[in-house]
């Protein structure tokens, strides 16, 4: 067996150290011991750790486990990607359960069976969680996504929705701020998913012009046009049996999303230049920062094209809204960043936690991640002091004039009554001044009554 990762032993009795740290060393590069939990934290700064194998009693003449499942609590608050396999001498069903639901990989009962534990932790090893780091290339699926879930109870039920609708072919519009983690949750559905051995392809619909939307997606013929020199596969042929992540769905004009619908209500795509269907078996997911419902209101995003990519809706939250997840992530990514710029065993001081914690995250994951980054390139010392981090200043907002709170249907009436006034009733002028279309006028005038 080839030797890999490190591991972290923590057990009060040195003599099944001794024994463990033998048996441990045919299948891990490093084995690391200690005798008391007091020493997790120092030695978890200063190694690399992949797998913590920990004892669930430590003081004299009590066996209730609670010392375990509080160092376990304490791991994976601050290195969520450690894998934890729970030791004891007890074979408490209800205690493994319990330090399961809490965030353990597995549980060993003492005495163990050698080939047993070899193949527990091996195998905890092989599951540890990846960085929340770079993204993976389209088209690649190996492994899983490196989705960081956290404990807060609104990503413990996103988790739990993710699992159910991975397994099914449903098409899934995840919606969220910026800096989310939008793309990442598509990876995961698609790790988890029955295509997980087939390609991913990831289209930014923003990046993609009206003229290229077509011969991007759906491909092109030889001689279609004039750098057309060879036939060429689009994005959905490439994910055919996978899985096609289209993200900034909000960004696509209004008549090419009419194209988009075709080719999903028939199941099939023409190249440029071609009039032969290609049969296409895709799983779709898409993504966005913007609001499709009020789109649909303002007739900029088809309704009929929401209603086919919006089978399954998951909503990604804030990271202001689950603050139990900053310092967790504050702390993967200085393992992270810590290795990339060879600035080990970094840890964050009390005022630098407080100040993380304080944050409005207005960026999200991705603006957390920036600041780690550019503290750890400049501090000093193994401690990240609060001082070292720079946040982007926060642009208040003017004070209102009014007390009373318009709703927008209060305001686009408002202006469109204004408009018509300005113009005497010009509808042409009234359109123009909007920036909308004389029919989307006239059913404004209609739904108002004006």
């Amino acid at each position: 067996m080839e030797k890999q990762g490190t591991i972290l032993v923590v057990d009060d009795n040195k003599a099944i150290l001794t024994a463990v740290k033998l048996l441990l060393r045919t299948c891990f590069e490093k084995v690391i011991t200690i005798h008391t939990p007091n020493l997790i934290k120092q030695n978890m700064q200063e190694n690399a750790v992949d797998v913590v194998l920990l004892d669930m009693n430590f003081s004299a003449g009590i066996n209730n486990g609670n010392e375990g499942l509080y160092w376990l609590g304490e791991i994976k608050k601050n290195y969520p990607a450690v894998q934890v396999v729970l030791f004891t001498a007890y074979a408490d069903i209800e205690l493994a359960v319990k330090g399961m639901k809490e965030g353990a990989n597995n549980f060993v009962v003492k005495p163990w069976e050698n080939q047993k534990l070899i193949d527990t932790l091996v195998a905890a090893y092989r599951q540890k969680v990846p960085l929340h780091s770079s993204k993976k290339s389209a088209g690649s699926a190996q492994g899983r996504s490196g989705m960081f879930w956290g404990e807060s109870p609104v990503m413990q039920r996103l988790r739990a929705l993710v699992e159910k609708v991975a397994q099914t072919d449903a098409n899934v519009l995840i919606t969220g701020e910026n800096g989310t983690g939008k793309e990442m949750l598509a990876r995961e559905l698609h790790a988890l998913s029955l295509r997980r051995e087939e390609p991913m392809v990831a289209v930014d619909m923003g990046a993609i012009t009206e003229t290229l939307f077509e011969s991007e997606l759906f491909g092109y013929v030889k001689g279609a046009f004039t750098d057309a020199r060879t036939d060429r596969a689009g994005k959905f042929e490439a994910a055919n049996n996978g899985t096609l992540f289209l993200d900034e769905i909000g960004n696509l004009s209004y008549h090419l999303q009419a194209k988009l619908l075709t080719v999903l209500q028939r199941r099939s795509v023409v190249r440029v230049g071609s009039n032969t269907p290609i049969p296409v078996n895709i799983r779709l997911i898409c993504a966005t920062n913007r609001n499709l419902q009020e789109m649909v209101q303002r007739e900029e995003f088809r309704e009929d094209l929401l209603y086919r990519i919006n089978t399954i809706h998951l909503e990604i939250p804030p990271l202001r809204e689950r603050k139990e997840d900053i310092l967790p992530l504050a702390n993967i990514f200085l393992e992270k960043y810590g290795a990339l710029y060879n600035k080990t065993a970094l840890r964050l001081s009390e005022d630098a936690i407080a100040l993380l914690q304080k944050q409005p995250w207005l960026g999200n994951i991705r603006e957390l991640e920036h600041v780690i980054e550019k503290a750890v390139i400049i501090c000093d010392g193994p401690v990240l002091e609060g001082f070292y981090f720079e946040f982007p200043e926060v642009k208040k907002e003017a004070p209102a004039k009014s007390s009373k709170i318009q709703t927008l249907e209060e305001m686009e009436y408002a202006m469109i009554k204004n408009a018509m006034e300005k113009y005497e009733g010009n509808l042409s002028l009234v359109a123009s001044q909007l920036g909308i279309s004389r029919q989307t006028l006239y059913n404004k005038l209609k739904r108002y009554g004006l």
